[in-house]
């Protein structure tokens, strides 16, 4: 009995040794090399509005298909009241509401099929997920990244 559950214990611990964990990126990661977002001129269009400052910005390719944990804040696009199933990550509060949208590599399209509770948008959270790099595009921005959401967690 004794060898039936250290066998046990030495393959769980064998097995949790090989679990992916999801490497921890942060916005300055999902920017290429040599590349400054913040060196796009603001644009305003014909109505008057502010336009996104780069709509088509390099990504990091090295980041598809990585699970991966990023924060961030949220910009709601749908759900319910409880549930949220997509949004818009961003960098900092307001983007893409406030203010110009920030370039289309540091905002990341979410999306969970079950939907998740997101208690407060004031709050930064953690998402984590299988990131792409095939880009979104809707009304409010260009978006370089998606990724298919598998937890919340408070920052």
């Amino acid at each position: 009995m004794l060898k039936t559950v250290l066998g046990c214990l030495l393959l769980m611990a064998g097995l949790s040794v090989y679990a992916e964990e999801p490497k921890e990126v942060y916005w300055e990661d999902l920017v290429p090399e040599g590349f400054n977002p913040l060196d796009a001129p603001s644009s305003v269009d014909h109505d008057n509005k502010m336009t996104q400052l780069q709509p088509n910005a390099p990504v990091v390719e090295k980041f598809d298909g990585q699970l991966v944990k990023i924060p961030g804040f949220v910009v709601p696009l749908e759900g319910t009241a409880e549930l949220t199933t997509e949004f818009l990550l961003v960098p900092y509060f307001g983007a893409c509401i406030h203010v110009p949208p920030p370039p289309s590599n540091q905002i990341v399209y979410v999306k969970f099929s079950e939907g998740v509770p997101i208690d407060n948008l004031y709050d930064a959270i953690w998402v984590t997920g299988t990131l792409s790099t095939s880009g979104w595009s809707g009304e409010i921005a260009s978006v370089g990244y998606r990724l298919s959401g598998i937890s919340v967690s408070p920052f």
